[in-house]
């Protein structure tokens, strides 16, 4: 199976994922057999802990899903943890600058290329590989996400775009909005001005793009302007259909 870092770099499919904020392997498990190219465990808004997230990696098995981990800072001792459960990548909040971007495209790598401490005693067996092979086998499918959802991102986006080694960067639309004080009013120009500003710099740079689809609505608005990611929330989806059941009874 292609690895997400392949399906990044080749072709112009638009891939799925979804954000687990719920801290259950078989939760998981669902959303990556229903055919995700990727779920995206939530370590910095979710209640996911770390043995959570190792089984929730685990149940990405058998599947052509690639589990990644949302960690709470970027911070390279968060960024090595996780690595060594098996992520397939990182989804680094926060990035404010280029040089932000750099270090973290850095802290998924080893010396002498990056900063990351070898110990990949879990992660060999995720991966079916070995601790002697583990480097040369893995390091260069890890997938390096961005979100932008500041004001300061927004002003660097040009050259956060231009740093090599990231993969793809995510739209956090609220984040962003309520950065701008604005918090989800989505049609207001400080806020469409900011989207454009993003976008147009991510086409340039020919970086794919993500963003929040949570109706085919809005994912069709999404495509039709380039983005070659869309995604969605467990805990969103989850209380979407319940309430959907709600309103069948209620007629």
């Amino acid at each position: 199976m292609p690895s997400l870092k392949h399906k990044l770099q080749n072709g112009d499919a638009c891939l799925t994922g979804t954000v687990c904020t719920i801290p259950s392997a078989t939760v998981t498990q669902a959303i990556a057999a229903s055919g995700a190219d990727l779920v995206i465990i939530d370590l910095e808004h979710g209640a996911v802990d770390y043995a959570s997230a190792h089984a929730m990696i685990a149940a990405t098995a058998g599947t052509d899903c690639a589990p990644l981990i949302r960690i709470a800072e970027n911070d390279t001792a968060q960024v090595k943890r996780v690595l060594d459960l098996g992520a397939e990548g990182i989804v680094f909040p926060l990035i404010q600058t280029a040089n932000d971007a750099t270090n973290a495209v850095a802290s998924l790598r080893y010396p002498p290329r990056g900063t990351r401490g070898f110990g990949p005693f879990i992660a060999q067996s995720r991966w079916q590989s070995s601790l002697p092979t583990y480097q040369p086998d893995i390091e260069d499918q890890l997938v390096c996400c961005l979100l932008i959802e500041t004001v300061e991102a927004t002003a660097n986006i040009d050259e956060i775009c231009a740093v090599e080694g990231v993969d793809f960067i995510v739209l956090a639309s609220f984040d962003l909005s309520t950065a701008l004080g604005v918090s989800g009013q989505f049609d207001h120009p400080d806020f469409l001005a900011a989207q454009e500003k993003i976008e147009k710099a991510a086409l340039n740079a020919g970086l794919p793009m993500c963003g929040i689809a949570l109706n085919k609505e809005q994912a069709d608005v999404l495509i039709a302007k380039g983005y070659r990611m869309l995604g969605g929330f467990d805990i969103l989806w989850l209380r979407q259909k319940a309430a959907e059941l709600s309103g069948w009874a209620t007629g």
